[in-house]
């Protein structure tokens, strides 16, 4: 597996993760995929990555700033996704893992992530990086009518003191 900059010509294959995640129902609030130009303009140009196996992209992470405000420069939400059918490979480890190697060089000293309860994997996955859970947000938006909570988690790093 390699992990590298995610290209403009990956789109096709990132939308289509994001897609998968999205129809679990438990990944994102989103109904459906961005365009390009959309999703390039809100995520940070630094921060983008995929994971290729063999050739084919298994899973993507990016960073999206948490304000414009310029103290919250530092700040930045995370979002990891693999491909369904590469699950359990120690795929969206690796993405993480390098999301945070990445971010502390572009000087980013908090990440945050929103995750639904549910998200066991994802839960856990953040937690073996070092986020921990800030609290639960209870009712914090709705999802085809519904409310859903999310698990509001937090990384600071400890290079950026």
């Amino acid at each position: 597996m390699e992990i590298r900059n995610l290209l403009v010509s990956d789109w096709d294959k990132v939308k289509s993760i994001y897609e998968k995640g999205i129809a679990t129902g438990n990944a994102t609030f989103q109904t459906s995929a961005p365009s390009w130009q959309e999703w390039d303009s809100s995520h940070l140009a630094a921060c983008r990555i995929v994971a290729e196996e063999n050739g084919k992209v298994a899973g993507w992470a990016a960073l999206t700033p948490v304000s414009s405000r310029c103290v919250y420069a530092g700040v930045a939400e995370v979002s990891v996704y693999v491909n369904p059918q590469q699950s359990g490979k120690g795929i969206g480890l690796a993405l993480l893992s390098e999301l945070v190697t990445l971010s502390e060089a572009e000087g980013i000293w908090t990440l945050q992530a929103g995750i639904f309860p549910e998200n066991f994997a994802s839960l856990r996955l953040h937690e073996k990086l070092g986020f921990r859970t800030l609290c639960i947000r209870e009712k914090i938006g709705k999802q085809n009518g519904v409310w859903r909570d999310t698990v509001l988690l937090e990384r600071r790093s400890t290079t950026i003191l």
